[in-house]
């Protein structure tokens, strides 16, 4: 191995080891334990040993999970609170499939809210908690505690962020701030409406009051709507916020986790080059012809919406997630097939290079997700989706590996596979968008696998020349990462 790969080793086992220490330096002193409200998986933080204090229930987004809400719960228990965060159902961990109409209130809506009281039941129930409770939710979060603190009178504080919520009227919720992100524009005009029912002239961080309503709207710098979340901004806002509400005033500390978890997960990445230049080299693969390549792509990603546009599958307990793995399958069919009828072979089939990505990317780079980001190792009733889902994406990724030269490709060729990829699924939505328009919001997902698992696999292709291998091995990643990522919805 190269004095380059020795030194790019070190400095990311250093990144690791060293953003490691600074998370869990974060959990310290913190007294941390796993419970369940009914099959509703809670996470309660608190101060051992701490005073009388109140609780602080924190619900997540869409698609998200508790994990995504943790610096959160860590800098409010460091303030002396008790926060208690959970998975809604169909998210994470928490096995009872989302249900109801999601475009009614009184639908999916209404159960959430429902669930988020037992949860606050439970919280108000914890020894230590002063009988004084306040919500804390992001994104979809934000409507059912915004509701939720409407209808239940115990609920004395709010906390929204990145906030939509038609509920908030001129009266309730009485004690409100919204956090959103600078680059969140749509939610920010909300913010600014929320705050003018009580004053026309507010403006974005003015604390503003009327009588017994006090509101305050508050745009935390440079972040988006996932980046709020890990924003110093946002946790004093939030923090403070509450210590204004119940008379406290923490001189704490911020989780702020975020920088961290980037550096760790960065130097997961980088330990994959280094660890790679020792695989056995294999033989060159062959780029495809222009034409072959163009016709392969291009027919792929036009005919697959265009075919299944009339097909209408509700089989897998999951928002979309039947017609995406059946979009894979389409799509990867179509692609390999005419290489294949052109007399194309991927070769490639060491089964070191794709097993060895399948392991490290779902367990070494997985667990790292689970614990510092967002729910990663999925309980068993998603065990089958997962395989339902490995279908498709097992032939996408072995068409786009194979396209893709294993990563030896120019990088426009790499570069045109993604663009039509994402073209097809494009237009499978403006085709149906009221039936796939849940496509949209998990595209971050699938652009975060292709930046990450892309990058990785890259290198093992290039010193390898693996593409089946390879392909089968990314297949299954995806696979894994779409049946946690989605929500889980009853048929």
């Amino acid at each position: 191995m190269s004095s380059i790969r020795w030194l790019v080793l070190a400095l990311s086992l250093v990144a690791v080891t060293f953003s490691v220490w600074r998370l869990e330096g974060m959990r310290a002193g913190i007294e941390i334990t796993r419970d369940a409200v009914g099959p509703t998986p809670v996470t309660v933080y608190r101060l051992p040993d701490a005073g009388p204090a109140p609780a602080v229930v924190i619900a997540h987004g869409f698609a998200g999970s508790m994990q995504l809400m943790e610096a959160f719960a860590l800098t409010l228990a460091q303030a002396g609170y008790v926060a208690v965060s959970f998975d809604f159902e169909g998210h994470g961990r928490n096995p009872v499939p989302m249900s109801g109409d999601v475009s009614r209130i009184d639908g999916t809506t209404q159960l959430l809210m429902s669930e988020t009281g037992r949860v606050t039941d439970y919280a108000l129930a914890l020894p230590g908690v002063d009988g004084r409770v306040a919500l804390l939710g992001h994104s979809m979060a934000s409507d059912v505690i915004v509701r939720q603190t409407i209808a239940d009178p115990r609920v004395s504080a709010t906390v929204a962020i990145s906030m939509f919520s038609q509920a908030v009227n001129a009266e309730q919720p009485s004690n409100l701030i919204a956090i959103n992100g600078a680059w969140e524009t749509m939610l920010r005009e909300e913010a600014r409406r929320v705050i003018r029912l009580i004053d026309p002239d507010a403006e974005e961080g003015q604390t503003v009051q009327a009588g017994d309503v006090v509101r305050r709207a508050v745009a935390s710098p440079n972040v988006e709507h996932v980046g709020v979340l890990y924003s110093a901004t946002s946790l004093q806002e939030a923090r403070d916020w509450l210590d204004r509400s119940y008379g406290r005033n923490a001189d704490t500390g911020l989780a702020t986790t975020g920088g961290w978890i980037v550096l760790l997960l960065a130097g997961l990445v980088g330990l994959v080059w280094p660890v790679a230049g020792l695989l056995p080299r294999g033989p060159v693969p062959a780029l495809l012809p222009r034409r072959d390549f163009a016709v392969a792509l291009g027919v792929a990603s036009l005919v697959t919406p265009l075919i299944l546009w009339p097909v209408e599958i509700e089989v897998l307990p999951v928002l979309v997630a039947d017609y995406l793995a059946l979009h894979l399958l389409v799509f990867g069919a179509i692609a390999c097939g005419y290489l294949l009828w052109r007399g194309h072979r991927p070769g490639g089939w060491q089964v070191v290079p794709g097993l060895a990505l399948a392991l490290y990317g779902t367990f070494v780079f997985g667990g790292a997700l689970d614990r510092y980001v967002a729910s990663f190792m999925p309980h068993a009733g998603r065990i089958p989706i997962i395989a339902a889902i490995a279908v498709g994406a097992v032939a996408f990724m072995l068409a786009d590996t194979w396209l893709s030269g294993a990563g030896r490709a120019p990088l426009w060729r790499k570069g045109m596979v993604k663009l039509g990829f994402f073209a097809s699924l494009g237009l499978a939505v403006a085709l149906d968008f009221e039936g796939l328009f849940f496509l949209l919001i998990i595209l971050p997902v699938i652009l975060l696998y292709f930046a990450v698992f892309g990058t990785m696999a890259g290198w093992a292709g290039r010193r390898t020349g693996a593409v089946g291998s390879i392909g089968v091995g990314l297949g299954l990643v995806l696979a894994w990462s779409l049946g946690v990522t989605f929500p889980m919805f009853a048929l």
